[in-house]
């Protein structure tokens, strides 16, 4: 199969504005392999790689294009540094676990780090200091605690009272010897290396079931299957739940990231703040001149109100700390995240063993990604991985789980009361071009969107998955569910599950 390349092209995001596409044919006929991949991000194309390296035949599909989505949007950190984390990590599972978890992240660190030696890939790889830091003196107890979980755990640390740039912060914590890097080169570099071992990859292939068994098949939406000997789900949400209920268990997150040149260069490291709402710092290459991404801003997807105001919020503190002279791009991404903080990586459920899925990995995928591909290949190789106990799905449940349980549903509980019984005096005129939002129509509450020729779609508002209502993102252009995360596009068709169907275009377009 051969691959073309498209010329490079304006995105949101300064990584795919920097990248060149690949773009594969959609799957027309039933096909088997070794291993079936869905999801072509940075999961699947890991774990691709990683079973090539077994002697495994691979096929990956994609639903769309391969690294469009949130693997297009990361702030690309390669790092065992997950935020504030640690101590409360230590409490739930225990030292011994804990220093587990950082050691799968530090040689998932290393496997990056010698796969762009090994293969020589010009990605940008810069060895960094990852700083955590507060301007706050309830901060500074939150640090402390995870400086001791740091010393605990036998993490290479610093520990500092001031930064090199006006931060005017009270307390950092550094965790050494991370990095950064370019994610579309570096995965590029190995899509080429998959395409030399004979891999197989298809794009605009929706999965929507798997016919289990010794041989499971995934069924996609053309109705075609694809026959392995094993079923790796790699497709941000679990596009098949196996009566996991993974849609009570996790939630997507958005945040945001403004890529902008600076009056003030940013000194040697990548920073993240703890103070809310949270914001980050870390360079990159842009047409050979170093710029800077701002992220943070995070929210629940679909309950973030009007998101201009978290870009702004964004360039707010930018200006302030290192002075904007100009944006470059703007994007924002969803990221998924467990009820306890850990990613599932492994079998689907305890009864499923040739089926696995990669989630949950709560905005830091780059290091987690790598943990699932060997993890994974450990599994379906039959060898013992001291990781399993700590990633499996079907891991036992905590004090902590149950009270986020129930906290997370209650949340679920009164998204779909409150969305029920919200009203719009919005109609259509009141819609600029470009613009969407909940209006009034025919007596009727729906969601429409106005195209910049002044074309309106309008779709129904109650999510396909179980009901709740959906809300207007306008910085994706999609449709957002509140309670579990399912995203529509302006047309009502399914972008992100768990829902299965499209909304339902019950009302005339204009």
């Amino acid at each position: 199969m051969q691959q073309e390349h498209k010329g490079m092209e304006q995105a949101k995001s300064l990584w795919l504005a920097g990248s060149q596409k690949y773009s594969f044919p959609a799957v027309s006929e039933d096909l088997t392999a070794d291993v079936i991949i869905v999801g072509g991000g940075i999961t699947g194309i890991a774990a691709a790689f990683e079973m090539t390296e077994r002697g495994l035949d691979v096929i990956i599909i994609d639903a769309e294009q391969l690294l469009q989505g949130t693997t297009g949007h990361t702030t690309a950190k390669i790092t065992s540094q997950h935020d504030v984390y640690y101590y409360e990590l230590i409490q739930q599972i225990g030292m011994p676990k804990a220093r587990l978890y950082v050691e799968a992240n530090e040689k998932a660190k290393d496997l990056i780090q010698a796969r762009i030696k090994e293969h020589d890939i010009d990605c940008q790889l810069e060895i960094k200091d990852a700083y955590l830091y507060t301007k706050e003196e309830s901060g500074v107890k939150k640090l402390k605690k995870e400086l001791d979980a740091y010393k605990q755990l036998g993490i290479d640390r610093e520990w500092k009272t001031k930064l090199p740039f006006d931060a005017d912060i009270k307390a950092a914590l550094a965790m050494t010897n991370q990095a950064q890097f370019h994610p579309l080169h570096y995965l590029n570099a190995l899509i080429d290396k998959l395409l030399e071992r004979g891999v197989r990859i298809f794009e605009q292939t929706t999965a929507v079931d798997v016919k289990e068994g010794n041989r499971p098949a995934v069924v996609t939406k053309s109705g075609h299957h694809l026959t392995g000997r094993y079923v790796i789900s790699c497709s941000h949400f679990p596009f098949y739940d196996g009566k996991g209920l993974y849609f009570t268990r996790i939630h997507p997150e958005q945040s945001y990231v403004v890529a902008a040149r600076t009056t003030k260069p940013l000194p040697d490291g990548m920073y993240l703040g703890i103070d809310q709402p949270a914001h980050s710092l870390r360079t990159a290459e842009w047409h050979g001149e170093e710029v800077v991404l701002i992220g943070g801003e995070g929210h629940k997807t679909g309950q973030g109100g009007d998101e201009s105001a978290h870009y702004e919020g964004l360039e707010t503190f930018g200006d302030a700390t290192l002075g904007i002279e100009e944006v470059l791009y703007r994007w924002s991404t969803h990221d998924m995240v467990t009820m306890d903080q850990i990613p599932y990586i492994g079998r689907l459920t305890k009864h499923h063993q040739n089926i696995f899925v990669a989630t949950g990995f709560r905005k830091w995928g780059m290091t987690t990604s790598h943990v699932a591909a060997t993890l994974i290949g450990d599994l379906i190789e039959g060898k013992s991985n001291p990781y399993e106990s700590i990633f499996t799905p079907s891991r036992p449940v905590t004090d902590s789980f149950v009270k986020d349980f129930v906290k997370e549903n209650a949340n679920v509980a009164a998204k779909l009361i409150s969305g029920k019984f919200k009203r719009t005096d919005q109609t259509i005129d009141d819609l600029k071009p470009g613009e969407g939002g909940i209006i009034s129509y025919e007596h009727k509450k729906c969601g429409a969107y106005k195209s910049e020729d002044g074309n309106v779609f309008l779709v129904d508002t109650t999510c396909t998955h179980l009901g709740c209502e959906v809300a207007w993102n306008n910085s994706d252009r999609t449709w957002d569910c509140p309670c579990h995360g399912s995203r529509f596009s302006i047309t009502g068709e399914v972008v992100e599950g768990p829902a299965k169907k499209p909304l339902k275009r019950s009302y005339k377009e204009q």
